[in-house]
């Protein structure tokens, strides 16, 4: 049974390294590697979540520029799809805190307190176990940001819609960033990925859904698609990668983009 008062990492030594020094200096490395490109400020951010070998540079490239919100973004609403636990909705966790190497993120109460009568949000520890997709994007967090409260949701089937409607509970002002962990095609060809991924990566940025095929954060991926419609977001591709560019071989690869979503720039003519 899980300690229901901190969430403890289930994928350190994994999917990133487990000693806190090794941790700091490998986020570090590659937050620093990451061009430091001027970001409008963001609302929300698609970022990818499979071992840092393979996405931590994509990843790097959204987090980096974030960090000059260091004291601003003080809630991080963090979603992501389940891949080991099969569940309906989306799925809080009772634990308080979430643990990495890198130290404990509190669980923010408000937003659960906000969202808990809403009959697509569950409570489920057995969905958060051993869940990676919200995980990593832990460290990367806690480096950018410092201190921050987190509202992490594991997000098994559930419409668009219903994903919305939890983010509009949670949708807050300049302090809070949503969160959406999301991979894109997998095991594909090299060159068959990037053609498809590009495609994707061109719905995205018309604000147009995508399919499981195309993201397996396709549920959450969606949901912010379809609040950024209604808030009048605009998506900016910072960065489109996959496994073959990055650590692996290219045979069989994996997609990974970094995006963000701001307020559309209001034409003056």
């Amino acid at each position: 049974m899980m300690n229901s008062s901190v969430r403890p990492a289930a994928v350190a030594g994994m999917f990133y390294p487990e000693s806190d020094l090794v941790l700091a200096r490998e986020v570090g490395r590659m937050l620093a590697a990451a061009p430091q490109d001027q970001l409008r400020r963001p609302k929300a951010i698609i970022v990818p979540h499979a071992g840092y070998v393979y996405s931590g540079p994509v990843a790097a490239s959204i987090y980096a520029p974030l960090a000059a919100l260091r004291g601003v973004i003080r809630r991080v609403v963090l979603l992501g799809p389940t891949h080991r636990y099969a569940v309906d909705g989306l799925a809080l966790s009772s634990s308080r805190a979430f643990s990495t190497p890198l130290g404990i993120v509190p669980v923010d109460q408000q937003a659960v307190a906000a969202i808990a009568d809403l009959p697509q949000v569950i409570v489920s520890d057995a969905a958060h176990a051993q869940e990676h997709s919200l995980e990593v994007q832990l460290p990367f967090l806690q480096a950018v940001f410092g201190e921050f409260s987190l509202l992490p949701l594991a997000v098994g089937q559930a419409t668009a819609q219903a994903v919305a409607e939890v983010l509009e509970r949670v949708w807050g002002g300049d302090e809070t960033l949503i969160v959406i962990s999301s991979d894109l095609s997998h095991y594909l060809p090299y060159e068959a990925a990037r053609q498809i991924d590009a495609k994707t990566a061109g719905q995205i940025l018309d604000l147009d859904p995508v399919n499981h095929q195309q993201a397996c954060g396709a549920t959450p991926l969606n949901g912010l698609l379809l609040a950024a419609r209604r808030h009048g977001l605009q998506g900016q591709l910072l960065d489109l990668r996959n496994s073959g560019d990055t650590a692996g071989d290219k045979a069989r690869v994996v997609g990974y983009a970094a995006f963000a979503f701001h307020e559309a720039i209001q034409d003056a003519h």
